[in-house]
């Protein structure tokens, strides 16, 4: 395993170690460092490395005097530092399983490049054009997820809204709900829209990402505009799969899904 995906089982003992002779909770350390608590408690079990600015911060909170510094410095290297988004996507990249709700935007996963640089285009504060090039490749090697083998398990619910708001201009959306289509034909991959007229509607708190890794252990990740954050740990977990299945159960079919985007499509 790459050194960006791993944990350290050494480095989880000591930064515990430091944080109970602190006295903190997981959840204290959490709120300095911009983790959520079952967060922390993933890097004290080696499970995930540290991100942002994790170790920095907890060697200073905590009185560890350089000691969390060296450690991470020895196991890491400058991944102990690396953005959040790269702790998602290492865990996309080897997901045995991967399903994704998405109320505003197609998701990452499926987009295309028209679609994509038109996001990156609306950034604020706004991008450079090197930037978004960049980001716009990073985001189209995510479709690799499409060919793996062993093929994951795939499956989508996007909200109808998704489908309708022209980003980068009817050309463009029109290719990208085209796509949509070809990726849903993949036998491992099952597409579905929420369509506007439900009543009822179990995804009214936002996006979801939730992901199986080869080990087989579940985990949830949710997004918001600064940053994004795992849920590993009960009950919390067991209620977003829970959330989710609901979801596939109030949305269209697949194939009534795929009959709905390519109307729309034919209207572009």
């Amino acid at each position: 395993m790459h050194s960006s995906e791993r944990g350290s089982e050494s480095f989880g003992v000591l930064l515990r170690f430091h944080r109970e002779r602190a006295g903190m909770t997981q959840e204290g350390l959490g709120g300095h460092v911009g983790y959520s608590k079952s967060q922390v408690a993933m890097v004290e079990r080696g499970e995930r490395p540290p991100k942002g600015k994790l170790v920095e911060t907890a060697d200073q909170v905590l009185g560890a005097q350089g000691a969390l510094l060296v450690l991470a410095e020895k196991e890491f290297g400058d991944s102990g530092l690396r953005p959040w988004t790269e702790d998602y996507l290492a865990e996309e990249r080897k997901a045995s399983a991967l399903h994704v709700y998405q109320n505003h935007l197609i998701p990452g996963s499926l987009q295309t490049e028209a679609y994509a640089r038109a996001i990156y285009n609306c950034h604020c504060p706004a991008l450079d054009d090197e930037e978004i090039d960049k980001r716009v490749a990073a985001r189209l090697a995510r479709q690799r997820l499409f060919e793996r083998k062993p093929m994951p398990i795939i499956s989508y619910v996007l909200e109808q809204s998704t489908l309708t708001r022209p980003l980068g201009g009817p050309p463009a959306l029109k290719e990208q709900l085209l796509h949509i289509l070809d990726i849903g034909r993949l036998r491992h991959v099952e597409i579905q829209v929420m369509p506007h007229d439900r009543q009822v509607h179990a995804g009214l708190n936002g996006p979801m990402i939730l992901l199986e890794t080869a080990e087989r252990r579940q985990l949830a990740y949710v997004e918001g505009p600064s940053g994004g954050y795992f849920v590993s740990e009960q009950p919390d977990l067991g209620d977003l799969f829970a959330r989710y299945g609901i979801l596939r159960a109030q949305a269209l079919t697949p194939d009534e899904s795929a009959k709905l985007i390519a109307e729309v499509a034919d209207t572009l």
